[in-house]
């Protein structure tokens, strides 16, 4: 009777961490190709989040949705539930696309 209240707990510690971590590889490789294109003198965020970005050539999965699809937005978080990420091109934000994650 124990053994699956704290099943359940680490399911949902697991995706969270999981979550989190995914946000900061993401970010990371969005600051990389700023920075880059700093370096040559266009300092511009990417308009999307593109496969070439990341060195397995795959957006990661957002593990609450089980989805890597991104919605391309102007600078605000989620208002809704959605699936996978949401990007801000205009400066560079990432969140997971559902309100309830937003604040990771």
């Amino acid at each position: 009777a124990v053994v699956l209240p704290r099943y359940v707990d680490l399911t949902i510690k697991s995706k969270e961490n999981a979550a989190k971590a995914s946000l900061g590889g993401i970010r990371a490789a969005v600051s990389i190709r700023y920075g880059s294109n700093a370096a040559y003198g266009n300092a511009s965020f990417s308009d999307s989040l593109y496969t070439s970005l990341f060195a397995d050539s795959r957006v990661p999965v957002e593990p609450y949705s089980d989805s890597s699809s991104v919605q391309v937005v102007s600078s605000s978080p989620p208002a809704t539930t959605g699936t996978g990420w949401r990007y801000a091109s205009d400066t560079g934000q990432v969140w997971i696309n559902n309100s309830n994650y937003s604040g990771y």
